[in-house]
């Protein structure tokens, strides 16, 4: 299974827009930046054709086991992303995998 990183991003965006890898580069930062700030206010990110990421709010759990030690601590309420993949993602995922020659 292969990973995508940031700069993999970057390069396609310098090659499908014909701009400068340093230019791409900064445009994929800030697109991150910004959805990382609509995260942490708590705001939902759509994008069409891709699909939303959200914040939830978890419940606390008072009483929570380690299972090291036996000892019942408690878990305090917290935040979590979820993303939910939008209607072409899902078709495409779903989609049977194409047997490689």
């Amino acid at each position: 299974m292969a990973t995508t990183t940031k700069k993999d991003l970057a390069l396609r965006v310098s090659q499908d827009t014909a701009c400068k890898k340093n230019l791409a580069s900064k445009m994929v930062d800030t697109v991150f930046e910004a959805m990382r700030e609509s995260l942490i206010n708590g705001d939902r990110i759509e994008i069409r054709g891709f699909g939303v990421f959200q914040v939830k709010e978890t419940r606390p759990k008072p009483a929570a086991r380690n299972p090291r030690t036996g000892q019942i601590i408690y878990v305090p309420a917290r935040r979590k992303t979820h993303f939910r993949p939008g209607k072409l993602l899902k078709e495409e995922l779903h989609k049977p995998i194409e047997a490689q020659s």
